[in-house]
């Protein structure tokens, strides 16, 4: 006879996720606490102030714990994970995280003294090419377009200055 876990025998419930439960209700009680200790600034621009969307929250994850809590209690359980599309036997692509690491780094050195726009552009196509593209030329290209984009979309859209570096008098 084989020996059954208790989240696969019908009826017994597994206790494992009421302690999740907790932990969401508590998380949600200490999000509220922390908003209650905000102090009620508010201004022409934001009415509002910051106070609401923590005590939204604190409450969306209190409601949650209940929901679930009420679901585990009635046996509700997840279906058991049957893994990712994967071939868990092969080994680690050591070449390709060397290259990812190596364009992040190159990045974080370049992007002060020849900007957003050079840095990530090489960025980007250094990932592209770290994963598989070898089409150099319509990677860079799509690099730069996809630098100019966010350089812009940080700028006009979201008022953050990304660094310019030697193109500083031209974008």
């Amino acid at each position: 006879m084989t020996e059954q876990h208790p989240e696969t025998v019908p009826g017994i419930r597994d206790r494992a996720q009421f302690g999740l439960c907790a932990g969401l209700a508590l998380l949600g009680a200490y999000v509220l606490f922390d908003a209650s200790r905000i102090s009620d600034v508010s201004s022409s621009n934001d009415p509002v102030g910051p106070k609401p969307m923590p005590i939204l929250l604190g409450v969306l994850l209190i409601v949650v714990a209940v929901f679930y809590a009420v679901d585990v209690a009635r046996g509700g359980r997840g279906e058991a994970e049957e893994g990712e599309d994967i071939d868990l036997s092969t080994s680690v692509d050591w070449r390709t995280i060397g290259l990812l690491i190596g364009a992040f780094a190159l990045n974080a050195v370049l992007i002060e003294p020849l900007g957003w726009v050079i840095s990530g552009a090489l960025l980007f196509a250094g990932s592209a090419f770290a994963l598989g593209n070898r089409h150099h030329i319509r990677g860079l290209a799509i690099g730069v377009a996809l630098s100019l984009i966010t350089f812009y979309a940080f700028a006009v859209g979201l008022g953050v200055n990304l660094p310019a570096g030697i193109l500083q008098g031209i974008l």
